[in-house]
């Protein structure tokens, strides 16, 4: 399995978990694509980020489309994914996966009844996003009435505009492969299923299921502020729509990850947040992504990985 290691493979994801063998990795990070609008399992950087063909409302980007039929497309979709997650984690192993708030159920729902354990919701917690939500002007500019009666309509729903609220936080389930005998038997024989309360987060905080990553106020980095990412960690040349920050992986990977040989896993990897979290980490790791462009764009991230400062992370198992 050698020639897999430590390697990020441009594959579709459904082609390459058959290479890997059972109970293979010790932890799982993700962020798959949530099937809201253009952003399916057909993931294409090109249309996503076309101005062509968007919605009635031009400057509506791709994702905010609303589509019940995209949720159950997704959970059918990714329940085929977790149950192949769940074949090659070893007992005891995490799997996180990144999800859109109003997607969540949906992901946590798919997750469970792959066979996973769900063990927990963290919460990646921020103050700095776009509005979500819509003018209907311009739906009231086509109505079929006098002008009088549209600047009427206008004036009396002044503020009122579709329900989209500004999202200022992103779910992660966390989920578990369950253990083989006791927790502790289970760690004494596969190095994974404990987790590493040496970790600390904010002003030397037990850690806990909300993160932040940036400033917010006193009492809330005091209790749970990870780390503010550099500006270079992300790249200039990373045009990535969706970059996590390094230090919610490390966090989660200094977590979970107790063998010195541990194996991170993102079958999803986008432009390599997680596998150069494990990088920076000394973990061995192993990524996947069906977009060249993504994968030309991790790898380059791991060539430059000389800009990362040390982990910010202390533990027995580091």
């Amino acid at each position: 399995m050698s020639d897999l290691l430590n390697k990020i493979h441009n594959m579709d994801i459904m082609d390459f978990l058959p290479k890997l063998p059972d109970s293979y990795i010790d932890v799982i990070i993700t962020d798959p694509p949530y099937f809201l609008d253009k952003m399916d399992n057909n993931w294409n950087d090109e249309k996503v980020s076309s101005k062509k063909h968007l919605q009635t409302i031009q400057s509506l980007p791709a994702g905010m489309k609303f589509d019940k039929e995209k949720g159950k497309e997704f959970y059918h979709w990714y329940l085929k994914v977790a149950k192949g997650l769940y074949r090659v984690l070893k007992p005891g192993g995490f799997f996180f996966s990144f999800s859109s708030p109003r997607l969540y159920h949906r992901m946590a729902c798919a997750v469970d009844d792959a066979g996973f354990e769900i063990r927990d919701m963290f919460m990646w917690l921020y103050t700095q996003n776009q509005p979500k939500a819509m003018s209907i002007n311009h739906f009231i500019d086509k109505m079929n009435i006098t002008t009088q009666d549209k600047e009427k309509i206008k004036y009396d729903l002044h503020g009122w505009k579709t329900p989209q609220i500004k999202s200022c936080f992103e779910p992660i389930v966390m989920a578990q492969k369950p253990t083989i005998n006791t927790y502790l038997e289970n760690m004494l024989d596969h190095e994974i299923g404990l987790m590493n309360t040496n970790i600390k987060q904010g002003n030397d905080m037990h850690p806990a299921n909300v993160a932040t990553t940036e400033n917010i106020s006193e009492i809330i980095d005091k209790a749970f502020l990870v780390a503010k990412p550099k500006k270079s960690e992300k790249g200039e040349y990373n045009d990535h729509k969706t970059v996590k920050p390094l230090a919610i992986c490390e966090y989660l990977i200094c977590l979970t990850a107790f063998s010195k040989n541990a194996i991170i896993f993102d079958p999803f990897a986008g432009s390599g947040t997680t596998i150069v979290a494990a990088n920076k980490l000394k973990k061995k790791y192993i990524g996947v992504d069906i977009n060249r462009k993504y994968v030309d764009i991790a790898n380059k991230r791991l060539s430059h990985d000389t800009i990362y400062s040390n982990s910010i992370f202390t533990g027995d198992s580091l």
